[in-house]
This record gives structure tokens, sequence and C-alpha cells, in this order.
């Protein structure tokens, strides 16, 4: 698909007040280590652990609190009508709070998957796709170094041409891309990055 924008931004719009009670209230909570996919710790061997470490490494915290909710939709909603895309969604999947320590990173993937969510049990994602992927910076970049997010426009002339997302580095700043859009996050070189992340799903494309 050939968009006219493969994200949408906001700098500096999430008060830092905000930014600091949900790194507060991430710290708080038991962290899990960051797997990729539809992955389970508990079904892993120590190879295929391995491997995922090989893509990815931090560790996280699921979110799904209303205030949290409340301080990010908006930016979702606007941004898909902004940038034009119009994508038809409906709900919220659990926020993830995102903490990458020195050496952590989440190399090249994207969002969505091949196939609908098949869950029957959970009407809210049942039959449906990841459509629209946010980022929310957390922490001044004063206080670490890489971790930069970075987008790969894949289906374009250009062909690979990573390209660092610099307006999103400030504290507090919303980042909206489409799901299919590949993008990474380098290793951290100092200090600690915090992000909150969440995805938005929709019925398949028609």
């Amino acid at each position: 698909m050939n968009l006219k924008y493969y994200y949408w931004y906001f700098q500096s719009v999430i008060p830092e007040r905000i930014c600091d009670e949900i790194i507060r209230y991430g710290k708080d909570q038991d962290k899990q280590m960051a797997l990729t996919g539809n992955a389970n710790k508990n079904n892993l061997t120590k190879l295929e652990l391995k491997n995922i470490q090989k893509k990815r490494k931090s560790d996280v915290v699921w979110m799904n609190d209303r205030w949290i909710y409340k301080e990010i939709q908006p930016y979702i909603h606007q941004a898909n009508t902004s940038a034009g895309w119009n994508f038809d969604w409906d709900f919220s999947e659990s926020c993830q709070f995102t903490e990458y320590k020195k050496g952590q990173f989440y190399d090249w993937h994207c969002d969505s998957y091949e196939e609908p969510y098949e869950n029957p049990d959970n009407q809210n994602v049942h039959g449906k796709l990841r459509k629209l992927s946010m980022t929310v910076s957390l922490t001044d970049p004063d206080e670490y170094e890489g971790g930069d997010l970075e987008f790969d426009f894949r289906n374009t002339d250009e062909g690979s041409q990573p390209r660092i997302c610099e307006e999103i580095r400030k504290k507090g700043s919303v980042i909206i891309f489409p799901s299919f859009v590949w993008h990474r996050v380098k290793p951290v070189t100092k200090g600690i990055r915090h992000s909150l992340v969440c995805w938005n799903v929709g019925y398949p494309f028609r």
C-alpha cells in the first residue's frame, strides 16, 4: 500500500507529569521479558528464547488503565484523519510500557500479522487486524543515548532507506503509523529509555 504519509507525529503533547506517572506506575509493576509475535515464555525452548533475544531485548509491563487511554486515543484519531489514512478501527489493545537499558533493542519488525486474530473469547479483537501503532516517548532525551526509533519504507521506489525519526525524541512526543510499516528501536548505548506502545485494531481492509 502506497501512502502519502507513513507516520504522523505530535511533539511534546503528553504532559511531563503524565509521562512521569506512567513511568512510576510501570516501575511499580512486575516486569516481563519482551517476546515477539505470539510467543509464550513458558513454552519456549532455550534455543527459541536465545533466538528471540537476538531480535529483541527489553522489559515490558502491560497496562490497560482508562486514564492512559484517555491521554493517547485523541492523538490516534487525529493522526488517522490528518494523515489521510482513515482506517476503520474500533479497539485499542493493552498498552505496552517498555524499558530499554544499555544494550537493549528491538530489531526490524512490523506490528501487524498476516491473518486476523483468532480469539473467540475476546470479541474486542477476534477477527480483527492491527491497523495503527502508536509510540509515546516517556523519557527526556538527555537521560539516554541511542535507542532511536527508525523506519524503513520498504514498499517505495527508494528501496530500503532507513530513516531515524528525530522528531519524537522529545519527552511526551507521540508518533502514530500504520502497523504494517517496518521499524526498529536501535540499541541504547547509555542510560535508560522508556516508551509506551499501543496497537489499535479493526476488521480487515476491504
